[in-house]
């Protein structure tokens, strides 16, 4: 299983269209194979900063879910709202290690 959390910096001019197509984005990625977790979250002290977590149950779902229709437009639409472009740090996971444990 594989998660990345990826940080993301938004142009205060853009929060609405972004939080409008990242949502798009994610009705459509946790319908995929191999999808775990794909949640969107906003910074509490700093509401043009946010955070996607996104979970797979594997390096190739997640690679997969890099060549969708979806992930291609919201990363293309999205990436002029940004302040700096996103940053992606993956991480291994300890716990839950059971499938069920992810839904």
């Amino acid at each position: 299983m594989i998660v990345t959390l990826v940080n993301v910096w938004v142009k205060k001019d853009h929060l609405d269209d972004f939080i409008n197509a990242t949502v798009e984005n994610h009705t459509h990625s946790v319908m995929e194979e191999g999808n775990l977790r794909f949640d969107v979250l906003r910074n509490n002290s700093d509401p043009c900063r946010f955070t996607l977590y996104e979970a797979y149950e594997s390096e190739a779902a997640a690679a997969k879910h890099k060549e969708t229709a979806h992930y291609l437009k919201w990363r293309d639409t999205v990436a002029p709202w940004m302040e700096k472009p996103r940053e992606g740090i993956s991480h291994s996971v300890i716990m839950p290690t059971d499938k069920k444990g992810w839904k």
